[in-house]
């Protein structure tokens, strides 16, 4: 059977490459680099294991699906096959609904993309400056993908056609009532394991930046956001203003 009759039937059969790592005992990277055409000429014995799955009863194929389909155990393959129109991060397995942002937290992660944004740019600097929605597979496994609101990556080496594969040097999150939970507890203990160098989380209803550093103590710098705020990773070279988005959150508090 040819690796192009085999994705005939992994659609047919509703196989993720999870279930198909599970059953066959291949290594889940090495199936994807086959059936994304990266590994052009795969060992024999590979593509016999690979085969077999295709003629294995499909009873056994519907039980792995009942297991994978349950809170804890959903894959990048169960993400990336969810409707366009839902939104959700997927975190050590967990899927999270997130609602769509409010005006003004599109206003503030904007704001903050921007002033990044022309920095680099001002200063023919190498790094990216990201925004959501962009797909951050956070710690390189098959478990999380999430969404962070504006971010900075520096090594290009992690940017693929679909998004970001590992850590970016630079996240910020703006919280809600419903969000804060997963952004200062789940997310923070994520991000820092991941590699990010510089977690920020922005509270507007507080009015109050909390700055996790990696190289740092485990409690963050605490600020108010009436003075400019330093981006350690680039030296407080670069600094976030706040005025306009004090405008902003004063304005929506009428």
């Amino acid at each position: 059977m040819t690796v192009e009759e085999m994705k005939k039937k992994k659609q047919e059969k509703g196989y993720s490459y999870a279930q198909m790592a599970e059953m066959s005992g291949v290594p889940l990277g090495t199936i994807q680099k086959i059936f994304s055409g990266e590994t052009a000429s795969p060992r024999y014995d590979t593509l016999q294991a690979l085969e077999h799955l295709f003629t294995e009863p499909l009873m056994v194929k519907e039980e792995l699906s009942y297991q994978v389909h349950t809170q804890g155990s959903y894959t990048v393959e169960d993400y990336r096959a969810l409707p366009e129109e839902r939104r959700v991060e997927l975190i050590d397995g967990y899927f999270y609904d997130m609602a769509a942002p409010t005006f003004l937290h599109q206003q503030i992660a904007g704001e903050i993309h921007r002033q990044i944004a022309n920095f680099i740019l001002d200063n023919g600097g190498s790094c990216k400056p990201l925004i959501s929605p962009v797909d951050v597979q956070l710690d390189c496994d098959e478990r999380t993908m999430v969404q962070p609101d504006v971010g900075i990556l520096c090594h290009d080496d992690k940017i693929e056609k679909w998004g970001v594969y590992g850590a970016p040097d630079f996240v910020l999150e703006i919280i809600s009532p419903s969000t804060k939970r997963k952004d200062c507890i789940k997310k923070l203990d994520k991000y820092m394991d991941a590699g990010v160098r510089e977690y920020w989380i922005l509270d507007p209803y507080q009015k109050k930046l909390l700055v996790y550093l990696a190289q740092g103590d485990a409690c963050p710098i605490i600020y108010g956001l009436e003075e400019p705020v330093p981006i350690r990773i680039y030296d407080g070279a670069l600094e976030i203003k706040f005025n306009h988005i004090m405008q902003w959150i004063q304005e929506a508090e009428v």
